[in-house]
């Protein structure tokens, strides 16, 4: 088992919370941070080009990615361009089609080659990482995130088009992949041994990185063990057991 300092692959934080990211940014393994308008539903997020602004002058070198949530293709170009000026760390998170299964490959294509980082997102099928990576391959430094914890929530396997998706990016000069919907602690394990560049997670899922490789699998059975017994002391548990047995 890795040790944190073992890992190769990129360590994201995936929140909008401020506060979360601000105190994510003040450990030095964390190397950028992705938000999503889902997120920023939950943060209370209504003026996106204040707190967009506010989050890149708080953490100015580091990756951070901005969604745009138009679902007119040429208006989501327009948001795209809007929150690249944003500053020189930002990357613009477009969704690979819009609600009507539009392809936004051309979108991607174009902006890229006018010098935006884009993060393309909602991957999920091969077809669309290879037609993600053309469209971005020799434009400006750009992301690809595959969603493979939501891929598993539904007994798909993701570990081909992980692999694949790494492979066909690890062709190109520009082109990073990032390991998205991050379900568990062992999911950056093998993010890191597939040689995927970047893995995006909760903080609450980062956090616990520092444990890697500090217990072994009969020190950690002990502690279950251990735990069990102290919350049934702690919850005053009784059962009557026959005396002829208790002795057995």
């Amino acid at each position: 088992m890795p040790k944190l300092s073992d890992l190769k692959v990129k360590l994201f934080t995936d929140g909008a919370d401020k506060a979360q990211i601000m105190e994510m940014a003040k450990q030095p393994w964390i190397a950028g941070f992705t938000t999503n308008p889902s997120l920023l539903k939950k943060t209370g997020v209504s003026d996106y080009a204040a707190y967009g602004r506010d989050l890149v002058a708080a953490v100015p070198d580091r990756h951070i990615s901005f969604e745009v949530f138009s679902d007119d293709i040429p208006e989501m170009v327009a948001q795209g361009r809007v929150i690249a000026s944003w500053g020189k760390n930002v990357y613009v998170k477009l969704p690979v089609t819009n609600t009507r299964g539009e392809p936004l490959f051309e979108a991607v294509r174009s902006l890229s080659r006018d010098g935006v980082k884009i993060n393309m997102t909602a991957i999920f099928t091969p077809d669309q990482v290879a037609r993600a990576v053309a469209a971005l391959d020799g434009g400006a430094p750009a992301c690809v995130s595959v969603f493979a914890g939501r891929l598993a929530d539904f007994g798909i396997d993701y570990r081909s088009i992980m692999q694949d998706s790494v492979a066909r990016a690890r062709k190109t000069r520009n082109i990073e992949i990032i390991w998205a919907s991050t379900r568990e602690v062992f999911n950056v394990v093998e993010a890191d041994a597939m040689g995927c560049h970047i893995i995006t997670a909760p903080a609450d899922i980062l956090k616990k990185l520092t444990a890697l490789g500090t217990k072994t699998d009969a020190e950690l059975s002990l502690g279950a063990v251990q735990s069990f017994r102290d919350d049934a002391i702690a919850a005053g548990l009784k059962l009557a057991v026959p005396a002829s047995r208790a002795a057995e």
